[in-house]
């Protein structure tokens, strides 16, 4: 009886391990504030850790060796009072790339519009519902987004569900007192964020994720000049984003994770396909125009 109930056991933690979705390091840096109790920010650390990595996120099931590795930074500059602390908070997140041992960059994102109010051992309570907490919905807002270009990475529009989580989100926190979730605060904030991602007219954005990732990068070791053409068409496509709206908040985004290594991408490449994706590239992201016109300058 005990040997069954044992194995059960043991094979129910294995299934709940498998379930979880997210590998996130977490790191509270609160050398910033002057307080002589430091024991409650690795007490946050270790909490938020717990939240992100142990909640189960999605319905999918994920194997160990398939969870989607991320880091998140917190960093505090000021406690407000006992319970409520301002800073700032940096997400990146990576994607495999087949066949290789290389990790693309999928996200990378500073918001410092981040306000919250935190009390040691308080459970970290969250609801897709409601606005119940500024620490849980921002983190939770993020891993969806996170989840979402994972998803969307390895089939078109498979996305979608996580951007909708992450916009309800949103709507849920219009009356928070909190800066970050409203359209008027801001043209680049997480408002702009997940309505730039689920805008009809940007929906080739999505398109542009799969074909780059899983068309592209995941056959570039094997198959190099057809791996760079498919990226190639996959960049050409963004124009119709840019000529939109040139300053949309997903392109600067997707360029803050992508441009070192697109660049790499086409350095070994061919002069006439250098040629034209530096072309390209010129246009949709001039503010790394430099950068892109020194790829067919390098040996």
């Amino acid at each position: 009886m005990n040997k069954t109930l044992t194995l059960f056991l043991i094979i129910l933690t294995t299934s709940l391990v498998n379930a979880q979705e997210i590998l996130c390091n977490i790191r509270v840096n609160s050398s910033q504030v002057q307080t002589s109790d430091r024991k409650v920010f690795q007490t946050m650390q270790t909490e938020i850790y717990e939240f992100v990595n142990n909640k189960i996120w999605t319905a999918v099931r994920i194997d160990n060796e398939e969870r989607i590795e991320c880091n998140i930074m917190i960093n505090i500059v000021t406690k407000i009072s006992n319970d409520e602390y301002e800073g700032s908070i940096q997400i990146q997140s990576t994607r495999p790339v087949f066949g290789t041992s290389y990790k693309s960059t999928m996200f990378n994102y500073l918001d410092n519009d981040f306000r919250f109010k935190y009390l040691e051992y308080q459970s970290l309570e969250f609801s897709d519902a409601t606005h119940m907490s500024n620490l849980t919905s921002v983190l939770a807002f993020y891993i969806n987004i996170i989840l979402g270009l994972d998803f969307a990475s390895f089939s078109e529009e498979g996305g979608n569900q996580y951007f909708n989580i992450a916009q309800r989100i949103v709507n849920n926190a219009q009356n928070a007192p909190e800066k970050g979730w409203k359209a008027f605060e801001s043209n680049k904030n997480r408002y702009w964020l997940v309505h730039d991602l689920m805008d009809q007219r940007y929906s080739e954005f999505q398109t542009v994720l799969y074909r780059y990732h899983r068309q592209g990068l995941d056959n570039l070791a094997d198959e190099p000049e057809d791996a760079r053409f498919e990226i190639t068409e996959s960049l050409e496509s963004l124009k119709s984003i840019y000529r939109q709206n040139p300053t949309t908040f997903i392109l600067k985004l997707f360029f803050d994770a992508k441009k070192d290594e697109i660049i790499n991408i086409y350095s070994e490449a061919f002069p006439n396909e250098q040629a034209r994706v530096i072309k390209t590239l010129v246009e949709i992201d001039p503010s790394n125009s430099t950068r892109y016109q020194a790829i067919s300058k390098q040996e």
